[in-house]
């Protein structure tokens, strides 16, 4: 079953997104999730097994110029993860396809997302992104 996340469900949700991106603190994903649970312009949804969760996906809507798009809004899936016992059962394309049916909500023509170069296991194609471009991002600090 999917379901959108409550204000009650930012610690399980934030719990699986540690486990996407581990190198974060809890109490920080907890203040995340809250954030998008609760705005306007963003969403997540739970997979949930026999009340268990068992997966997410986090999405939002982006105004800004998203690489490889001629709209604005575009909805934007910012993460998707489904724990390694319950893969390979659709549940990502599920998950995925409740995001995009409620950016058709907020008025978006177009759906995107991203992932890092190395990321070999990205679901994106199978899932039926196609690759708009490829980009190596830099940073320099200022002032020291």
């Amino acid at each position: 079953m999917i379901k959108q996340a409550q204000i009650s469900d930012a610690k399980i949700a934030a719990e699986l997104a540690l486990l996407l991106w581990p190198d974060n603190e809890l109490k920080d994903f907890i203040l995340n999730m809250k954030s998008f649970i609760t705005g306007e312009n963003s969403v997540i949804f739970l997979a949930v097994d026999a009340d268990q969760a068992i997966g997410f996906a986090q999405c939002q809507l982006r105004t800004d110029y998203v690489e490889g798009t001629d709209s604005s809004p575009v909805g934007y899936l910012e993460g998707l993860f489904v724990l390694d016992n319950y893969r390979q059962q659709g549940i990502a394309r599920t998950l995925v396809e409740a995001c995009e049916k409620w950016a058709l909500t907020k008025g978006c023509t177009e759906f995107a997302s991203d992932c890092e170069l190395d990321n070999t296991d990205s679901m994106h194609i199978k899932l039926g992104f196609t690759e708009a471009n490829r980009i190596i991002c830099f940073t320099k600090k200022l002032g020291e």
